[in-house]
């Protein structure tokens, strides 16, 4: 394991790299610099061309790519032009919320989806697993962003203003205004209100894919010879279920993980957005609209690196589920 677990990240070294080649490619050769932003009338020419020699923007392109890998395999992501400071204290404040967002939408859409997709393979046929197979679809085929919208307008704005219910959630920020003058128990109750809507956004799509999956995988399963001898034994269904079948069900859904992690990165971006969350994807939509060089690549790039990071981490799960699987 450790072998090919070396191997696995040596490998992605070049993958890596070719990914921040495209990225910086992309963002240099888009329309446009930062020192658009910045001119005002009457602006001598001389001093838009100090401008641009600041910005390390008056050298040719390969110049800059050359010089944009060195910094970036020293850990050097440069200096964030929007933000007036470097680039790594900005993904610094802002990356903790990104893992925290969208690491509980992972936690939650998986768990939520195995469930129900047990579920519904236990009642096959049923009207349980009719009414969860339509709800699933539902939700599947939805944008993550609406189901933001829709679920700002009903539990925030609705449920405050229209219905008067006693409790209902912020539709933005991660902490309320006066979160440093509340008690601590308060406090946690405050982020815990805040991240309910954004984690439902993310975690209510995804889920409804794992439901989906496992489902599948689960009537595969409960077909099988051994979960018949388990069940002639005696042994309950329960047990059956969750002792004999679901780990073997687990193995096609666990490819989900690899699968899953783009498509949950870019959705916080636009969740982040829409909720005005302190993340990284807020972050990358202000870098977008300033046309802040450095911030965009270096925040696309570390959201490359942790998909390729989340893609090894199934593989190592492959095993500890599988002890058929072995690398060697």
């Amino acid at each position: 394991m450790a072998a090919y677990l070396l191997r696995r990240v040596l490998g992605s070294i070049p993958l890596v790299l070719g990914i921040a080649t495209i990225i910086f490619f992309v963002v240099n050769l888009a329309p446009g610099d930062p020192t658009q932003l910045l001119l005002s009338p009457g602006m001598r020419p001389e001093v838009l061309e100090q401008m641009r020699a600041n910005f390390g923007l008056d050298q040719p392109i390969h110049v800059r790519y050359l010089k944009w890998v060195g910094a970036l395999l020293t850990g050097d992501f440069g200096y964030s032009f929007s933000h007036s400071r470097p680039v790594l204290s900005v993904i610094g404040d802002m990356l903790p919320n990104t893992l925290l967002l969208s690491g509980l939408a992972l936690l939650v859409s998986f768990a939520v989806g195995m469930l129900l997709g047990i579920v519904q393979a236990v009642r096959q046929h049923s009207a349980t697993d009719s009414v969860l197979s339509v709800v699933a679809l539902f939700f599947y085929s939805m944008p993550s962003f609406w189901l933001a919208l829709m679920l700002i307008l009903t539990f925030s704005l609705y449920a405050r203003n229209v219905w008067g219910w006693p409790i209902y959630f912020p539709a933005s920020g991660r902490v309320s205004v006066e979160y440093a003058f509340l008690p601590p128990l308060e406090q946690l109750r405050d982020r815990v209100m805040h991240l309910v809507l954004p984690v439902a956004s993310l975690s209510l799509v995804l889920a409804a894919g794992v439901a989906r999956y496992m489902r599948g995988s689960m009537l595969e399963v409960v077909r099988q010879d051994y979960v018949r001898t388990a069940r002639a034994k005696g042994l309950s269904e329960r047990r059956v279920i969750f002792r004999h079948a679901l780990r073997n069900a687990l193995i096609p859904v666990i490819t989900l993980l690899g699968l899953y992690l783009p498509a949950l990165f870019s959705g916080t971006v636009f969740i982040e957005y829409v909720f005005a969350w302190p993340g990284m994807g807020k972050t990358i939509f202000e870098a977008i609209s300033t046309r802040d060089y450095p911030l965009v690549m270096a925040s696309s790039f570390i959201f490359a690196a942790m998909v390729v990071a989340g893609n090894l981490l199934a593989d190592v799960l492959y095993a500890l589920v599988d002890p058929r699987i072995r690398y060697d």
